[in-house]
């Protein structure tokens, strides 16, 4: 089953790494995903987050205000 990724962010820098490193780790775990990125304000709001960047897994916020590494985004998505 394929899984939904949000990038939740403005386009900042520190969001396209974000996106990099969740396709990264996607790509390491071989699961299907397909990436979206969130910059509408109003939207990123109704995910109840304050701080962005924030990775998304399927409709569930896993992080926000950060940048984990590849190997903490491969255990939010296994």
């Amino acid at each position: 089953m394929k899984k939904m990724l949000q990038i939740l962010g403005p386009g900042c820098p520190k969001c396209k790494h974000l996106a990099m490193l969740a396709e990264e780790a996607a790509k390491e775990l071989g699961i299907e995903y397909e990436i979206v990125k969130v910059t509408d304000i109003n939207e990123i709001i109704s995910f109840g987050v304050m701080a962005t960047p924030a990775l998304v897994v399927d409709g569930v916020v896993k992080v926000a205000g950060k940048i984990p590494p590849v190997s903490e985004i491969k255990k939010l998505l296994a």
